[in-house]
């Protein structure tokens, strides 16, 4: 039975100001991995409350922790504003400025706040030939959580190819099968149209990355020009979010992905570009 909202809102908040280790509050700010972290513990580069920080200390919201002399700001784990939703597009480095005159040809990475984490974890990237939904997240704890829950997630492609798909190349398709032996749950593929020599397929999967749909498709033979990401999950790539810009994932959507019992929606319809 799902948790009431007001009891799901008063653990957060409990977990919110009890002690955690020093390690897992500077991969909440997104300044650095648990490892990078106990490196910099040994360093001297930490203090807390004005003493030499060490492995295995416990800090509060009420500490301060200072990195090379620089307050570090703690802030609340998985919570509202610090994962994030991107439309990219194809052959976009997010570390470069996009093609597009809309954002001032200025990178994602730059546009994102900064109180969102200064170091950014794309949840199972697309391939940079392709593009659509990104998942951007800013905690290092949350990003770790949701790269263990991405096998489990349905997702939608739409992939782009010359020519028709026979029946034993859609039969190839269907079946799952990757080079390294092992098998998608492939949940459907169906023509989606096209112009010219070129026809889109549209493709729900479980647990697959865009790596895997190309593979997918170019094991059977058909030359793919482009993978779109319409659906991760319970998110989708929606109409009004165009190539370029972002927006950040609400509590109840990152709650959504962090709780496997939280009910997906069905395929959207595909995006084509």
């Amino acid at each position: 039975m799902p948790r009431h909202p007001r009891r799901r809102n008063a653990e957060r908040t409990e977990q919110a100001t009890a002690p955690e280790r020093l390690q897992k509050v500077l991969a909440h700010a997104g300044l650095a991995s648990r490892r990078e972290a106990e490196d910099w513990i040994r360093a001297g580069r930490l203090t807390v409350n004005g003493q030499p920080a060490s492995l295995g200390m416990r800090v509060g919201p009420a500490d301060q922790v200072r990195l090379d002399g620089r307050l570090v700001r703690q802030r609340e784990p998985a919570g509202a504003g610090v994962a994030f939703i991107y439309h990219r597009s194809s052959g976009e480095r997010l570390d470069e400025a996009p093609n597009t005159s809309t954002e001032d040809a200025v990178p994602l990475l730059e546009r994102l706040p900064r109180r969102a984490g200064r170091r950014f974890i794309v949840i199972s990237p697309m391939p940079r030939i392709d593009g659509g939904l990104e998942l951007l997240c800013g905690d290092g704890e949350c990003a770790a959580r949701l790269q263990r829950r991405v096998r489990q997630w349905e997702s939608a492609f739409s992939v782009r190819v010359l020519g028709e798909l026979n029946e034993t190349q859609l039969g190839g398709v269907l079946g799952g099968a990757l080079d390294s032996g092992v098998r998608l749950e492939v949940l459907g593929c169906e023509s989606a149209g096209g112009e010219g020599t070129n026809r889109w397929y549209a493709l729900r999967a479980r647990g697959a990355s865009g790596k895997d749909v190309r593979q997918l498709f170019e094991r059977q033979g058909a030359r793919v020009s482009r993978v779109l990401r319409t659906q991760l999950g319970a998110l989708q790539l929606e109409r009004a979010l165009p190539r370029g810009h972002f927006r950040a994932l609400s509590a109840e959507e990152l709650e959504a992905l962090l709780n496997p019992s939280t009910p997906e929606p069905s395929a959207p319809p595909s995006l084509r570009g």
